[in-house]
């Protein structure tokens, strides 16, 4: 993987942003491998709409170091009034996985990033059920089974709490956890938690959604890849897609087949983000793919 320099900026818009951040990269002797910008309109009188935008550049072109580069670049940040950072592509993501005991989700994530596709390091896998421990551990990767009392859960999540910040935890991934995370740590890690839902959201939400859709009579089932917020279920969707059903499939079918479309979508939506793809612009997103 080429070593690179990621810059994305969320501002409000004004005309010259495109024009001062490339005249600011060139004069640093950046060279850009890759460039992508977004403006969102206004919505009222007065205000001046949205502007979002993404530069990748090579690292070794900079005539400066990346503290240094950091530094510069505020003072125009701080012109434009930009929310914004920058990353290093070598770098990679701590990532910690909750599950359950559903195995799709979870296997598909090891395999993509034992094959190298995904580009993280995977600290821990932390689950409320055993029974995926030796797929995880043969990965080489430290499972913790963390069981969950229904009378009473805040043991659970005070331990898995504890984890993620030994972990430093700096992604978090539902694979079907199951598990409604507390306020705080929705909050504390806001923007950092990647669930799959199974369902085509806002349709279907919370629990059996494609026993819900098979009773609807739907023509489609699908999946939703989002960041969890404290509303279950409603936080800023990363990616979707579907899969076309008949009135031949039965419940079981819809299953098998969400669980295919669950394993995209999920694979998709951490990529991006671990790619430094997605900005969130209050519940929405825009998606640099």
């Amino acid at each position: 993987m080429e070593h690179t320099y990621r810059l994305v900026i969320r501002c409000p818009d004004r005309v010259g942003i495109v024009a001062k951040v490339s005249e600011f990269v060139s004069d640093h002797q950046g060279w850009l491998t890759e460039a992508s910008y977004h403006s969102e309109p206004s919505l009222s009188p007065g205000d001046p709409g949205w502007f979002f935008m993404r530069n990748e550049m090579r690292a070794d072109s900079l005539n400066v170091g990346i503290e240094e580069f950091k530094r510069r670049f505020a003072v125009l940040a701080d012109e434009f009034k930009m929310s914004w950072f920058i990353n290093d592509s070598s770098e990679r993501k701590k990532v910690v996985i909750l599950a359950s005991h559903a195995s799709h989700c979870l296997a598909d994530i090891l395999y993509r990033w034992h094959s190298g596709e995904l580009y993280c390091d995977i600290s821990a896998v932390i689950a409320n059920h055993d029974n995926l421990r030796g797929m995880v551990e043969w990965h080489g990767i430290p499972f913790h089974h963390v069981p969950v009392d229904k009378a009473d859960k805040s043991p659970h999540f005070q331990a898995v709490d504890a984890l993620l910040q030994q972990y430093d935890a700096g992604t978090i991934v539902l694979a079907r956890y199951m598990q409604i995370l507390p306020a705080e740590i929705c909050k504390r890690y806001s923007g950092q938690v990647i669930n799959i839902h199974h369902s085509f959201l806002p349709s279907f939400i919370g629990a059996n959604p494609y026993y819900q859709a098979y009773d609807r009579g739907v023509k489609l089932i699908g999946a939703t890849c989002h960041y969890v917020t404290q509303d279950l279920d409603q936080g800023p969707i990363i990616e979707q897609d579907v899969e076309r059903i008949s009135h031949r499939h039965n419940k079981d079918d819809l299953v098998r087949l969400g669980k295919d479309v669950e394993k995209i979508v999920l694979a998709r939506g951490l990529r991006y983000h671990l790619e430094d793809r997605v900005v969130i612009h209050g519940n929405k997103t825009v998606i640099f793919d």
